[in-house]
């Protein structure tokens, strides 16, 4: 037998909700089954899985061992086996949010099994640091809310609980939430402000591109450019970036479409100017840097019906994490 007290996490959710999340791979008949045959019950009692869960309700699986593991899609011990030596860059954390600075080539969620990603790292931290227990993490496992590139370093956002999961996502989905990125280009930039084109990817070949005029199936995308600072010495540009729309390979495929390829970038960048970064200054990866965040003012956010316990922290805060030293030449130049 199992038993599940029910916490702030789980306060609201449908009893069928936390029994699915619970037993991720089980089919909804057999929850149902299960229910019906009082395998399942909430606070002794038997259930048909429409009932609302306050805190410090008890849900109890009657099932053994074996049928739980055989429903349930990863084992917390591969969590708590990663190494310690991956080490989180925190830039805040509290109840509800952490956020942390993703290095170069790690990825964002794991695209195999037996990948770690900087998600499962810090599964492994609030699992060590005693934030989420086994029982919690089966019924809500914190998540990261935004992706970067493997080869784009910066500012991810992951979030603790079901009511900063929905706060975070709906701040990105509907652009509320300002993201600006640092990127270097060769030579001093000219195409800056305000620009729009069409994104069209090939998802075989995971390569995007991008055109002025639209065409079927490509997507409007928006990102808004500046100098942040040139070199002259160097004759180099550190642009800040505004990501207006968030589309995948945006920032990198819309600057070479402009004529300003990311030094370092291998995919949509320049040869010639990669090689000679590389030999000059050791650059191996893209220079490209989510290095800022801004939330709007809680005021402004009527009709998202946020709670402002839940947002407090965020309301009108920019956070903003160092960028990596592979732009100490530029940046400390």
């Amino acid at each position: 037998m199992k038993e599940i007290h029910v916490t702030k996490n789980e306060e609201g959710y449908k009893l069928k909700k936390l029994c699915m999340n619970y037993l991720d791979k089980a089919p909804a008949s057999f929850i149902y089954k299960m229910l019906r045959k009082k395998n399942i019950v909430l606070n002794d009692k038997k259930a048909d899985g429409n009932e609302t869960l306050k805190l410090g309700d008890s849900v109890k699986f009657y099932l053994s061992d074996e049928t739980i593991e055989s429903f349930k899609t990863e084992k917390i011990s591969r969590l708590s086996g990663i190494e310690k030596s991956k080490k989180l860059d925190i830039i805040y954390e509290d109840d509800n949010y952490i956020f942390c600075n993703k290095p170069v080539n790690m990825l964002s969620q794991k695209a195999k099994k037996d990948d770690v990603s900087i998600n499962e790292i810090i599964l492994a931290y609030l699992l060590e640091s005693g934030c989420v227990t086994e029982d919690s993490l089966a019924t809500f496992r914190p998540s990261v809310v935004n992706r970067l590139d493997r080869n784009t370093s910066g500012i991810i956002l992951a979030s603790k609980t079901p009511a900063g999961a929905r706060i975070l996502s709906e701040l990105i989905r509907s652009r509320r939430a300002k993201k600006y990125y640092l990127a270097c280009v060769s030579g001093k930039a000219k195409r800056l402000g305000h620009f729009k084109a069409y994104l069209r990817k090939d998802e075989k070949k995971n390569l995007v591109t991008v055109s002025d005029n639209p065409s079927v199936g490509a997507n409007i995308i928006e990102t808004d450019i500046s100098l942040e600072k040139y070199n002259s010495s160097l004759n180099v540009s550190l642009l800040r970036i505004e990501l207006i729309t968030g589309k995948s390979h945006q920032i990198r495929s819309h600057l070479a479409h402009l004529g300003m390829p990311i030094i370092g970038d291998i995919k949509y960048g320049n040869k010639e100017i990669n090689k000679r970064f590389k030999d000059s200054k050791g650059i191996n990866s893209q220079m490209l840097f989510a290095y800022e965040i801004s939330f709007p003012n809680i005021d402004d956010l009527v009709d998202m019906n946020v709670d402002a316990f839940d947002y407090k922290n965020l309301s009108g805060n920019t956070f903003s994490a160092k960028p990596p030293k592979s732009f100490d030449f530029i940046m400390k130049a």
